[in-house]
């Protein structure tokens, strides 16, 4: 079975690409369930509930989000009626929503999710690992394969991750820092892992964000409103092959698609 993971969604570019390249992806790969992070989808920051709508009826089946989940503040509409749409599981409690959820593909097969936010040079939360931990034992009761989301600014904080869930996660895909990494592998107990999915969206930019305006507060030290770039629009992700039966993952390659 395979999965598309779908690196943080920015803006307007982002989500055309989405549209325009999600559904040949599934058709060409043979893609069984899609999952992207959308914490950055309206305007470079935050996620709305039309926006949601929009990527749930394009063929995405979970978002994930992260530290700019809360920036739209229309997003208290949806979080917690829409199980598909995530905040990471590490975040009080009394927060709206939930940061797992199970998920059955059209083939039958019970797909995990579970999202968390780092604490290396982010704002402290519960424990990441240990909230994996907890939220492991519970979505594994229902599902043999599952995917986390970790979303944090420091790489030897992701690494850690994979490690600590190798041979219990079937992948964990790192989001946040909006460039995709090159270290896609295999862990020995079967899980897929890649330190960052990367960008979708413009990348003839600092991040998805204007270059201009970005360089001009670098030089001047002045704050500067962002505003989201439109050229270089790509696709980035990765394509994991799961074994359905065991859970483990058979095969990862990152995905970095122009669009057309």
């Amino acid at each position: 079975m395979k999965i598309l993971f779908i690196g943080d969604v920015v803006g307007h570019p982002g989500r055309k690409a989405v549209r325009a390249l999600v559904p040949r992806l599934v058709e060409s790969q043979g893609v069984a369930l899609v999952v992207a992070n959308v914490e950055n989808a309206a305007g470079g920051v935050g996620v709305t509930p039309e926006i949601v709508d929009e990527l749930l009826d394009v063929g995405v089946h979970v978002l994930t989000s992260g530290n700019h989940v809360w920036d739209k503040k229309e997003v208290l509409d949806v979080m917690g009626f829409e199980p598909r749409l995530l905040r990471p599981a590490n975040y009080p409690a009394n927060n709206p929503g939930r940061g797992t959820v199970v998920v059955k593909t059209d083939g039958g097969v019970k797909v995990g999710i579970i999202n968390v936010e780092g604490n290396v040079f982010m704002r402290p939360k519960a424990c990441p690992f240990q909230t994996v931990r907890e939220a492991l034992e519970i979505v594994r009761q229902e599902a043999r394969i599952v995917l986390v989301d970790v979303h944090a600014e420091a790489t030897s904080e992701k690494k850690a991750m994979g490690w600590f869930c190798d041979g219990k996660a079937s992948l964990v895909i790192g989001t946040h820092t909006h460039v995709q990494t090159s270290d896609e592998r295999i862990l020995p107990g079967g899980t897929a892992y890649l330190t960052d999915a990367g960008m979708t969206g413009p990348h003839d930019s600092v991040i998805g964000v204007k270059k201009e305006i970005v360089i001009e507060r670098f030089l001047s030290g002045m704050p500067r409103r962002f505003e989201t770039a439109t050229d270089g629009v790509r696709l980035q992700g990765a394509l994991v092959e799961v074994d359905p039966d065991t859970g483990r993952s058979l095969a990862i390659r990152r995905v970095d698609e122009p669009l057309p």
